[in-house]
Parts: C-alpha cells; structure tokens; sequence
C-alpha cells in the first residue's frame, strides 16, 4: 500500500485507492456529486491547498526560480501549522496499510504544490508508489 501523487481529472491507475483532492476551490460548475464521477477526488482536503492569498500571489506573475523558491518555503509554513500538519501525519500513516492518492489539476507537477506535499509527505513517514 502507498501514496501516489496525480494530476486530479486524469484516469484512475488500477489500486490508486481513494482519491484526495488538495485544491482549495474544485472547479465552477461541478457539484460534489460529480467529483468522483469525473476523476477529481473521492474526498476533499482543501486544507492541504495553498492558502487563498498564496495561490492568489502565485498566480499574480509568471514563476520564476525565485519566485517558485519563495512559494515553495511560504507553502511549507503553511502545512507546519495545524490542521495541515495532522493531515499529512495521518495520511502518511494511513499509506503503510492503505492505498491512496493525492492530487491538484495543475498541469506542471514540477511547479504545483503536489510536489511539494510529496516531500511533506516523505518526511512524515509515508509509504509512496
């Protein structure tokens, strides 16, 4: 059993396991009866999203190593603060005998905070596929 990360929106892997969606907003238009339908999420975690000032500042000028830099400690803080930093320990525990995924829609994993809960992640001890 382990965590994936995925791209919310994509096909289901075979023993993806339930699905967490750590996006602050799911996409207009979209009722939660279609979540799981659509291949978003099963469950959603919005507090492991960036904060709505730090998606909003994010999203204000185009990422630079600088910027991505200056994003990615901003967003770390966040996470070390409760509720976030029980989340990420329960599911990093939970992975040792479940399967489950964590996802966001952005195209770019590489400049997504999935990426960065990856390591967050990790670091609590989580099993990842």
């Amino acid at each position: 059993m382990a965590i994936r990360i995925v791209r919310l929106g994509t096909p289901r892997a075979e023993g993806e396991g339930i699905r967490l969606g750590t996006v602050r907003r799911p996409p207009r238009g979209v009722s939660r009866s279609d979540y799981s339908r659509l291949n978003y999420f099963d469950v959603w975690l919005p507090e492991l999203g960036p904060s709505p000032a730090l998606l909003s500042w994010a999203r204000s000028k185009p990422w630079t190593e600088q910027r991505w830099a200056t994003f990615a400690r901003r967003y770390r803080a966040e996470m070390a603060k409760a509720p976030a930093s029980r989340i990420i320990e329960l599911i990093a525990a939970l992975s040792r005998d479940a399967s489950i995924s964590v996802g966001c829609f952005c195209e770019d994993q590489d400049r997504c905070h999935r990426s960065l809960l990856r390591e967050l992640l990790v670091q609590a001890g989580a099993d990842l596929a």
